[in-house]
């Protein structure tokens, strides 16, 4: 087969002859030190990752070395046969002897199946093949978590029995793979239980690895190999940017590098810039793919609302459901594992924004250019008259539509300025979470008189006020003072939403004033 150009891979598991790929085993060398040490272990992550890249990677190369059997396959099949355990099995099964037809030589092949009882046929069958086989065994279930209750029980079971045969009558190593760790496979969709009911279902288990992100470095490597083949650069500051969009998630990264040279046309010898980066990343955002849109389904589940709605509002989630949905979310890949506590990157930040803002942000029907002044700049002024005017007509229907209730107004807000710069500027936002507080910047792109590019910035500071508590606007110019030491900015908006259950009325309260920050800066203050 004649040579191919390789390209960046956002589908499926990576093969290095068509496609960048960071050394898979790189990624997670702990895995063969646990094999080498007959481990029954637990490796997770969110959706592609690369945890199949890594363990099919894994298994050929164990086996091409000649000490072991090693098999990979995807128990994802036998998700349709839901609790009828007894089929399940034999998917399984199935899916082992189709995989070893295509990577195990004939002698280290499972022997054909015999008759066995529901919930015997995994166990049984893996006694008859580690006793045939002339080496021992590994297996990767991968997509374990596709199975639900009786079905996952089952299966987890019949490992367990097995385990005090291994090495002659058991593999000698077995790996589940899955979105989530094991602790928190279901006993059913929709059961009370969340959990199997302990610790450890799979209580053999010697570690639980998780498959991590790209680091800088590894994504240098990646985009270093396009430029070895093709001889186009990306450069420093472009790399920066991507980097710091992506936080290194595998599939953003390569859906950027994609976008840009495939969707976008950026060929060589042409250069990458921060430019093409921030256009692919909002071409990715409107296109909504299906990693997105998957991610973005998640909003609904009342375990990843209870964390990400107070996130948003920029306050800490409640106590008591904290670590076990927080483990979850984490799980999922929508919020970092590590302090502070915030969503993943800025482009999930920003899809979950803009899906949970959709519905206010169609209601915006004013028209964008009219706010585009003769020299190319804003209307910061006229923008702000015209959301009061939206908010007094609109702002109680929409708050109360909006699912994530507790950030109700300022998703009202975000999808209206996001309406009004859509298709030629930014908005780059900050959740301050434990400080009550959301940042935004409106960066709007124009031609100064001297001919070059230029950024119009303006800084908003979104808080409300709630309950019995004092009004926010002393606290509010104080935080918005230190975003605009940051952004070294010399005035902003602080917009205050009065959620108070005897508050005035909307039409009476929404207003625009004046204020002065502690600093002396001139603050527009937008009370709704």
């Amino acid at each position: 087969m004649a040579a191919m150009a390789r390209t960046f891979n956002t589908t499926g598991p990576c093969d290095p002859r068509f496609h960048y790929m960071v050394p898979p085993e790189q990624r997670l060398p702990e895995a063969r030190t646990l094999v080498e040490q007959m481990g029954y272990f637990v490796v997770h992550a969110p959706r592609q990752t690369g945890k199949t890249t890594i363990l099919r990677t894994l298994a050929r190369a164990l086996t091409a070395e000649g000490r072991f059997a090693a098999l990979h396959f995807s128990c994802e099949a036998a998700k349709a046969a839901d609790e009828d355990f007894e089929t399940a099995e034999r998917i399984i099964l199935t899916a082992m002897q189709v995989r070893a037809r295509e990577d195990l030589d004939p002698d280290l092949r499972p022997p054909p199946r015999e008759p066995a009882d529901a919930g015997t046929q995994i166990w049984t069958s893996l006694i008859r093949w580690a006793e045939a086989c002339p080496r021992p065994l590994v297996l990767v279930f991968d997509e374990i978590d596709a199975l639900r209750g009786a079905t996952l029980l089952s299966v987890l079971g019949q490992l367990r029995s097995g385990f005090d045969s291994r090495p002659d009558r058991f593999p000698w190593s077995v790996i589940l793979c899955g979105l989530r760790d094991v602790r928190d496979y279901k006993l059913a969709a929709g059961g009370a239980e969340p959990r199997l009911g302990s610790s450890s279902p799979f209580n053999i288990k010697l570690e639980s690895l998780r498959v991590g992100d790209f680091g800088a470095n590894e994504v240098r490597s990646l985009l270093g190999q396009h430029t070895a083949e093709t001889g186009q650069v990306a450069t420093d500051d472009a790399i920066e940017r991507l980097v710091a969009l992506t936080a290194g998630q595998p599939w953003l990264v390569n859906a950027l590098a994609r976008e840009i040279i495939v969707k976008m046309g950026v060929a060589p010898p042409e250069p990458i810039t921060v430019e093409h980066v921030d256009a692919a990343k909002e071409r990715l955002i409107l296109a909504r793919q299906t990693h997105l849109d998957s991610l973005a389904a998640r909003l609904v589940e009342p375990r990843v609302r209870r964390v990400i709605e107070p996130m948003l509002a920029g306050v800490l989630p409640d106590a008591d459901p904290y670590d076990d949905d927080f483990q979850y979310v984490a799980d999922l890949g929508l919020v970092a594992r590590d302090l502070p506590l915030r969503v993943a990157n800025p482009i999930y930040r920003e899809v979950i924004v803009r899906v949970l803002a959709s519905s206010a942000e169609r209601a915006v029907l004013v028209e964008p250019r009219a706010f585009v002044c003769p020299d190319g700049r804003l209307d910061i002024e006229g923008l702000l008259q015209a959301f009061v005017a939206f908010w007094v007509e609109h702002g109680e229907v929409l708050t109360q539509r909006q699912t994530y209730h507790e950030v109700a107004p300022q998703l009202v807000l975000m999808a209206f300025l996001q309406r009004l710069v859509n298709g030629g500027g930014q908005v780059d936002r900050e959740f301050g979470v434990g400080r009550g507080r959301i940042d935004l910047l409106i960066r709007w792109p124009y031609v100064s008189p001297d001919g070059t590019r230029a950024w119009q910035r303006t800084a908003f500071e979104l808080k409300v006020r709630a309950g019995s508590a004092p009004d926010p606007l002393a606290k509010g110019l104080a935080q918005l003072d230190a975003y605009l030491d940051r952004l070294g900015l010399d005035t902003g908006i602080l917009v205050l939403f009065d959620r108070r259950p005897d508050a005035p009325p909307i039409a009476t309260r929404t207003r625009l004033e004046e204020a002065t920050s502690p600093t002396g800066r001139p603050i527009t203050v937008l009370r709704g």
